[in-house]
């Protein structure tokens, strides 16, 4: 039963409050503002899921009913936002779900979780990096086989971009936060002017039918067994694309297009007040980036018929196929600044959950060191960088996508069930902000989360099973024996 031992909340909010002389390695620093948290959620939500995501899941899944994809993936979101922004603001601490699992349901499954967001922030930045050089390759016509998400063998964009942002990650919180604001504004100008323009092109024939009939994928064979979603694989039900199928299979893929609203509760440690500036963070964040993707998603649609969108920056390529050669290219730039910022917030979130896994024992000492001028987990975020530019440089998309998406949902399942479990062991903690409708709101937010995760094929759900196994090796070998819980239970044992 060890395996369950829980930290004290009281002691996770005041870990923190000795000095950086006593402690030896140095602490995060309050730097941010409710607008940065802001800047940091759009900074990391707006990227690959508008950018190149949504022409992809429109062509080979859902067709122009992918705005409903997106409207449902968003409302998910918004349930997990709530529950986040409870613990979020009652517990300000790097980790964000690894420290809420951490006091309500035991060290194990703490470090599940913290597993399951190594792999969501890695494998998203990857994703992006991907996407930026597809982007990068449209707009000055550089070789495919080096830049291109098709037909590329080493995708050197994707790598040189992670070990630039690598170093902006390093340098510190405050400077991460002016370039991410810098470059949130960039994007969201441009998926304005996507709406504004795109709309008086917009044809109503490319939008009927509105969910296109569905059908059996093209190659049907290599797309049953492993490839089939979950819930059809289990139930043997013919594979099929397309109709109401097509729109929760294309939803469980862009929920990916959300996950990065995570990032934001990951920053607790390092914002000024977070009792009032994390809600409305999170909140603030998806609000803006639901209306946009909407809004993108249907002027898309409607200027080409889906069946022509691009695989990798089909929102430029909509405005050449309609004459806006300039409009394309604009906007094929806009998205290489855009997609930076993302890449960017995840190379700052990911080190933190290192730190937190590090301060609690369950990684070497040398991962929680703070550098004594920039501020930051200097040796996780390198960790972080290298392990990244691999992983953009020879993953495809559509593989790295659907695992971001599988790990964000399985990390919203558990902070659903932290918000009742800690509603029931800690009724008179400090909450600055309450999730309305508990228990319901949580439990609508697990079952809501399950669906879409059974909407993913069996092959992601077996290299997710795969991950969390390499995970318990890691726990058992290490983790556990070191865990600074564990040491003290021993040495009052003793």
């Amino acid at each position: 039963m060890d395996l369950l031992r829980k930290k004290n909340v009281d002691d996770v909010i005041h870990q923190n409050d000795d000095t950086e002389e006593a402690s030896g390695h140095g602490k995060l620093r309050q730097h941010l503002s409710a607008l940065d948290l802001v800047g940091f959620g759009i900074g990391i939500v707006i990227g690959t899921g508008i950018f190149t995501l949504t022409g992809l899941q429109a062509r080979d899944n859902a067709g122009p009913s992918v705005t409903i994809s997106f409207l449902i993936a968003g409302a998910v979101a918004l349930l997990a936002a709530l529950c986040y922004a409870e613990l979020a603001s009652a517990v300000p601490t790097a980790g964000s779900s690894y420290t809420y699992s951490y006091t309500t349901i035991g060290e194990i499954f703490a470090w599940i979780i913290a597993w399951d967001l190594i792999l969501e922030f890695a494998l998203g930045s990857a994703v992006v990096a991907r996407g930026w050089s597809g982007y990068l390759a449209g707009v000055f016509d550089l070789p495919e086989k080096w830049f291109a998400e098709d037909g590329s063998v080493v995708n050197v964009g994707a790598i040189a971009i992670v070990l630039v942002l690598g170093l902006v990650a390093m340098r510190g919180i405050r400077e991460s936060a002016w370039v991410t604001n810098g470059l949130v504004v960039v994007k969201v100008v441009v998926c304005v002017f996507v709406i504004a323009v795109g709309a008086f092109y917009v044809k109503t024939g490319n939008l009927v039918p509105f969910i296109p009939d569905s059908r059996p994928p093209e190659g049907a064979g290599s797309e049953g067994g492993l490839h089939a979603p979950l819930w059809q694989f289990v139930t043997g039900i013919e594979p099929a694309t397309f109709g109401i199928t097509g729109i929760f299979v294309a939803a469980a893929v862009v929920f990916f297009a959300y996950s990065g609203f995570e990032a934001v509760a990951n920053l607790g440690e390092e914002t000024r007040k977070p009792e009032r500036d994390m809600p409305l963070g999170l909140l603030g964040t998806l609000g803006v980036c639901t209306a946009l993707y909407v809004g993108v998603c249907l002027v898309i649609t409607g200027m080409v018929h889906y069946s022509e969108l691009s695989r990798g920056d089909a929102v430029a390529d909509v405005f050449d196929q309609v004459g806006l050669e300039w409009a394309g290219i604009l906007i094929g730039i806009a998205a290489v600044a855009g997609l930076t910022s993302v890449i960017l917030v995840d190379l700052v979130a990911m080190p933190r959950i290192g730190f937190a896994l590090a301060r609690d024992g369950l990684l070497p000492d040398a991962f929680r060191r703070i550098h004594p001028t920039w501020g930051t987990p200097v040796l996780m975020t390198g960790l972080t960088v290298v392990a990244v530019a691999l992983l953009a440089g020879f993953i495809p998309i559509s593989v790295l996508a659907e695992m971001v998406s599988i790990g964000t949902l399985f990390a919203f399942v558990v902070v659903a069930i932290a918000v009742i479990v800690l509603r029931r062991t800690q009724p008179d903690m400090n909450r600055p902000f309450r999730t309305p409708w508990v228990p319901f709101l949580p439990i609508v937010t697990v079952f809501a989360c399950v669906g879409l995760m059974a909407s993913l094929k069996v092959d992601t759900w077996l290299r997710f099973i795969v991950w969390l196994v390499l995970g318990f090796i890691v726990y058992f070998a290490y983790g556990y024996r070191h865990s600074h819980l564990n040491k003290a239970a021993r040495k009052e044992a003793a």
